[in-house]
């Protein structure tokens, strides 16, 4: 993981689509401009999901890392 500062956590492990992504929005929509969410989730579709999600509300998909069976999302809040 890099430096950035992650100012909330969010853990979705176990939860399928769309959860991952519902649990997201909610999160970030309570943070601040500028404000990183970590996005925790152990469903394989979550990487396209979180994509076409931060394509289509414009957040900043930071980093998107695999961790084997783990899936970490960093997504800065812009709006």
């Amino acid at each position: 993981m890099s430096d950035l500062k992650v100012v909330k956590t969010l853990d979705c492990s176990g939860m399928l689509c769309p959860m991952p992504v519902v649990k997201t929005k909610k999160a970030i929509s309570d943070m601040e401009i500028g404000d990183i969410l970590e996005m925790i989730s152990t469903d394989p579709g979550a990487k396209p999901d979180m994509e076409a999600w931060a394509r289509q509300t414009q957040h900043d998909l930071l980093e998107t890392h695999d961790e084997g069976e783990k899936y970490r999302f960093l997504i800065r809040k812009t709006h």
